[in-house]
């Protein structure tokens, strides 16, 4: 009788925290992306040529036929911002959007927390995709020919890692984890072969997909980037309710409607098209994917509507603010990204290790 009593006083407390909790995923949504603006204007102000935040927004508003704000007072200040600054930021905005929207969508199909398109080596074997596309000159499908090496390779890559780590209808964590360091050792192998066989700009071009640079970012690139990782982060989005369902476990995923096989290859296609649109014209920048989802997911929760587009505005945050230490740190030089990004995640790589062993009480 007593517990029927408080049954409607329970009622409107849990209405309240509901609303409590979708008011703070909007607020974190609305949060990253408002941070994400306001790092992209700074990104794109600073360089050689200094601009304010100010003429950056003013600059922008004035392309869109807005009258609004002042323009550059640098000299050469708006040719700095359109023909170098602003597809550099872009292009970072996508491949981070990519990488960390992969590395969610990975650790979701995969129902492991450890896995990121650069530590199970779908990246590496993106480089080496368009590695061999760079030796051997092909250009079969212009300036797409990279970007659809490294998709082939990645796609590759995917699935082998998946066929290897799966066995008796789940995942292991330690074989997909082994199953990452075989694959990255072995396309560093593939790698040193090619840089053997090639010539001195052959070797130059290899070197620059080992250690990941926005450095030859332009509207070219930004134009074949940009629908693949749109069509990625659609798929990725669409998908996000069966992620939720298939977190269940496989058998009530499937009570449930799920087709889980169907769902599996359609995200991992899906994560081989945003690595391979992310790597295409900046090489491997590894641990975005696997960092991003985590500190996102401490915030969200694990459900997979909000952890999607959250992890992609986290990601584009992190490769837009990496992407400014690396080209100003150093006074003209520019850092490599995936050196910077890989001596700030191989540590959280390896707290996460811990993190996972203790709660799951070791891998036996």
């Amino acid at each position: 009788m007593q517990l029927n009593d408080d049954q409607p006083r329970l009622a409107p407390a849990r209405v309240r925290s509901g609303r409590f909790t979708a008011y703070r995923k909007s607020g974190l949504i609305f949060g990253l992306g408002l941070g994400l603006v306001v790092v992209a204007l700074l990104a794109a102000g600073r360089g050689q040529v200094p601009i304010s935040p100010a003429e950056v927004a003013g600059s922008l508003l004035h392309r869109l036929g807005l009258d609004v704000g002042p323009l550059p007072a640098a000299v050469q200040g708006e040719n700095a911002l359109w023909l170098v600054r602003f597809p550099r930021v872009t292009l970072a905005i996508l491949v981070g959007a990519s990488l960390g929207c992969a590395g969610a969508l990975m650790q979701g199909v995969f129902g492991n927390p450890l896995a990121e398109p650069g530590v199970v080596g779908v990246s590496a074997g993106a480089a080496v995709g368009a590695a061999a596309a760079i030796v051997s000159g092909l250009t079969v499908l212009g300036n797409w020919s990279t970007a659809a090496a490294a998709f082939t390779g990645g796609i590759i890559t995917t699935f082998l890692v998946y066929a290897m780590s799966r066995a008796n209808g789940r995942t292991e964590v330690v074989t997909l984890v082994l199953t990452g360091v075989a694959v990255n050792a072995t396309a560093g192998a593939l790698l040193g072969l090619l840089m053997f066989l090639t010539d001195d700009d052959g070797v130059r071009a290899i070197a620059f997909w080992q250690l990941g640079s926005l450095a030859q970012a332009t509207w070219g690139a930004v134009g074949v980037a940009l629908p693949c990782a749109a069509l990625g982060l659609a798929v990725a989005f669409v998908c996000s309710r069966k992620l939720d369902l298939l977190a269940l476990g496989e058998g009530p995923a499937r009570h449930l409607g799920v087709d889980t096989e169907r769902l599996r290859i359609t995200a991992i296609v899906a994560t081989a098209l945003l690595t391979a649109s992310a790597v295409a014209f900046t090489g491997i920048i590894s641990f975005v994917g696997l960092v991003v989802p985590h500190l996102i997911r401490m915030a969200a929760g694990p459900g997979h509507r909000v952890l999607i587009p959250a992890s992609a505005l986290g990601g584009a945050i992190v490769v837009v603010l990496g992407d400014l230490i690396a080209r100003t740190a150093v006074d003209y030089q520019e850092l490599p990204l995936g050196v910077l990004t890989a001596v700030v995640g191989g540590p959280a790589f390896f707290w996460l290790l811990r993190r996972t062993r203790a709660r799951a009480g070791g891998w036996g």
